[in-house]
């Protein structure tokens, strides 16, 4: 982050709202000093919770981006998610009645990303916005992310051809011990927002006859093994990611 653009950001925000920094601080429950050391931009001096503390009550969302060697850290992060996708395909291609297209882009009134996989269902009009997800990190932000693709979908399907006359969403999560911790967490509320399973899904894409939100796990085919191969993608890339690093610093 460029710490003094964001401080500035968060300055200009709470003097466009008419809020002192004693305002803001006794909101937050932090000193006033830390207010004016975040307006600064002295973010060494606090954690990334106060942070976002102090952005949420401001209604400003703060995003941290990482980056690293280029295009080398988006290999890393999408490796797995190439693997799940590949998955994915197959395990479509033995469903009559459906087609799917992978990373569909939109950009509707200013609102803009990628659906994972859209798949629609021509005999039912059905669209099934899915999202892969190989780790999970921020459960609210999946939430929001997949309601506002589930609200637009018709919009998106429209633009390819398909009238679709009711919406679902499957998120699809890669096992793993962590994203399974993850999940258990926050069970009630991705439940509350994702109430069918995979049992739910896998008889419902035989016969779409109702709008569903589910979240399952995916058991791929290949057993142990391609779940494995699906988890640990990512850390072949980070091995010959290193290997390269070390050759470049050993010239």
């Amino acid at each position: 982050m460029d710490d003094r653009r964001v401080g500035a950001a968060l300055r200009a925000v709470r003097i466009r709202r008419g809020w002192r920094q004693e305002d803001v601080a006794a909101r937050v429950g932090v000193s006033r000093s830390t207010i004016s050391n975040i307006e600064r931009g002295h973010l060494d001096r606090l954690s990334l919770a106060t942070l976002r503390a102090v952005a949420a009550v401001l209604d400003v969302r703060v995003d941290l981006v990482v980056r690293w060697r280029g295009a080398d850290l988006a290999g890393l992060l999408n490796a797995g998610h190439a693997a799940l996708h590949e998955e994915l395909a197959r395990a479509f291609r033995e469903r009559p009645g459906w087609e799917v297209v992978p990373e569909v882009s939109f950009s509707i009134y200013g609102e803009r990303g990628v659906i994972d996989v859209l798949a629609w269902h021509a005999a039912t009009r059905t669209a099934l916005v899915i999202e892969l997800k190989t780790v999970i990190a921020d459960v609210n932000e999946l939430i929001g992310n997949v309601d506002r693709k589930r609200r637009l979908a018709p919009r998106v399907a429209a633009e390819r051809g398909w009238d679709a006359r009711a919406v679902a969403c499957w998120v699809i999560v890669a096992e793993g011990r962590s994203n399974r911790r993850r999940l258990a967490a926050h069970a009630a509320v991705l439940r509350a927002a994702f109430p069918e399973d995979g049992h739910v899904v896998r008889s419902w894409l035989r016969q779409p006859d109702r709008p569903i939100a589910a979240l399952s796990f995916w058991q791929p085919r290949g057993g142990a093994e391609t779940t494995r191969r699906i988890r640990n993608a990512g850390r072949r890339r980070v091995r010959r990611a290193a290997a390269r690093s070390a050759g470049d610093s050993g010239g």
